[in-house]
């Protein structure tokens, strides 16, 4: 059974996902796309990684938000160093990026918390029956 603070963590990691994806689709088709491709560029594809764990996450899959927590830290790489290089308003999505990133990370990591402690215990408890 899953708490109030656990259904609140799961809509915030279940949107900050969603958000992360139309940012990446709208930052490289409409809002910032490359100089040498004022109509979008073939960077938009970078989106396909994070639209395999969204039907997981959705559906609170523990194996797809644990992977999920390590694949997000890519786009959390390219917000930093696009932030840092970039200018302008590519620079600004590129922090959004991060935060965004942060937010999703942070979610998905306190969601786990609770499992991860049970599962501890309990392969505390089953260590300590095969002793006896």
């Amino acid at each position: 059974m899953q708490t109030q603070n656990q259904k609140i963590i799961h809509i915030g990691a279940v949107a900050s996902l969603i958000a992360l994806i139309i940012l990446c689709i709208a930052w490289e088709m409409v809002l910032a796309p490359l100089p040498t491709r004022p109509n979008g560029s073939w960077l938009v594809l970078k989106v396909i990684p994070l639209l395999i764990p969204l039907r997981g996450i959705i559906k609170r899959d523990l194996y797809t938000m644990q992977w999920s927590s390590m694949l997000i830290l890519l786009y959390f790489a390219e917000g930093i160093v696009r932030g840092m290089s970039d200018s302008g308003f590519s620079a600004t999505l590129g922090w959004i990026e991060v935060a965004l990133v942060l937010a999703f990370f942070t979610c998905v990591i306190a969601y786990l918390r609770p499992y991860k402690k049970a599962a501890k215990a309990l392969a505390k408890q089953a260590l300590q029956k095969a002793a006896e």
